[in-house]
């Protein structure tokens, strides 16, 4: 009987084996009770450029339409300064429970490693992506006093005023400092770079006049174009904006090969729980893939991604790969 009794007893080993299922069930019903408590208070989505500007728009409509779909607020806050790293650093460093995001940009994930001589963080070591929000529409823009309406002509009256001509960015390593310095990398023309803390700045200074181009967001300057405020000359991506469909691409305008793309996605500190990425996840995208969404971006000459965290990830390599031969060939030195 003793013999039966203790065979009913499981080994060390067994018990060893049973005790780490009931730990590791213990553990994911731990992570999936989290993840459908998520969120339990306010969600701050940190954007590296100031109020008015693209990125905070459509990390607005993002806010609010997440809030709408989780029961929670979620909210922007605004912390400009140095093209965006400043924002990525302050979420790297944030607590790692999903309450607090990053609507990042080209800058501060991928260009700003090849400009500055110390990184405060690396980019997908200290963060988890999300997913890709938005490809933007940029437009090359001047200020009406320029007595030019084409890439052609254009290129033309820089050549004959050598660095007299000067572009406004949202800042240093963005894609509207980026889209310029391509710019004069395939076409040889010198002009000045005037960078400002976002990109409502940036259209402040075009409009007033303090500078007299700008490749700026086609989400921003739109309205100022129907206006009659700047003349825009070429779209900088592959294709025509339905916003705008009379403008040429770089391409058809006579720059062969020239193509610049903006955009934006969310992302978390690297330690976020997985339920709760994938919560934020499968949200995020059903919102970018409605209708209405991705209408009002279109409008704006955004187009919606919504893709996968993986996909997101090896865009953003392939990102950094390209805009840091950019940097290279144009000279940009580490600062």
């Amino acid at each position: 009987m003793a013999n039966i009794y203790r065979s009913m007893i499981p080994s060390r080993s067994a018990a060893a084996v049973i005790g780490s299922a009931f730990t590791l069930a213990a553990a994911l019903s731990s992570l999936d009770a989290a993840a459908q408590a998520y969120p339990s208070r306010t969600v701050r989505i940190v954007v590296g450029f100031p109020a008015g500007g693209p990125t905070d728009i459509v990390s607005r409509l993002m806010a609010q339409r997440l809030s709408e779909r989780l029961g929670q607020s979620f909210v922007v806050d605004n912390r400009p300064g140095a093209g965006g790293v400043l924002a990525t650093e302050q979420v790297v460093k944030s607590a790692a429970d999903g309450h607090t995001l990053l609507m990042g940009t080209i800058g501060g994930l991928t260009v700003s490693q090849h400009l500055l001589a110390k990184m405060p963080y690396d980019t997908l070591r200290d963060l988890a992506p999300i997913t890709q929000a938005v490809s933007n529409t940029n437009i090359m823009v001047l200020h009406p006093s320029l007595p030019v309406k084409s890439v052609k002509e254009f290129i033309a009256l820089a050549r004959a005023r050598p660095d007299a001509l000067t572009y406004a960015s949202s800042g240093n390593g963005t894609i509207t400092h980026l889209s310029g310095e391509l710019f004069k990398l395939m076409t040889q023309v010198r002009m000045t770079h005037v960078p400002y803390k976002g990109g409502a700045p940036a259209l402040t200074a075009l409009i007033s006049g303090e500078v007299g181009l700008s490749f700026e967001n086609a989400l921003i300057v739109i309205p100022h174009i129907r206006a009659g405020r700047m003349r825009p000359i070429a779209v900088t991506g592959a294709r025509r904006t339905q916003a705008l469909p009379d403008v040429p691409t770089m391409e058809e305008a006579g720059v062969q090969g020239y193509q610049a793309t903006g955009w934006y996605g969310l992302l978390a500190p690297v330690a976020v729980p997985q339920e709760v990425l994938a919560k934020l996840h499968a949200e995020s995208v059903q919102i970018l893939r409605s209708r209405d969404v991705a209408d009002k971006l279109a409008a704006m000459g955004s187009e919606a991604i919504g893709n996968t965290p993986a996909e997101f990830s090896a865009f953003i390599r392939s990102e950094a790969e390209k805009w840091g031969k950019v940097v290279r060939a144009a000279g940009m030195k580490p600062g």
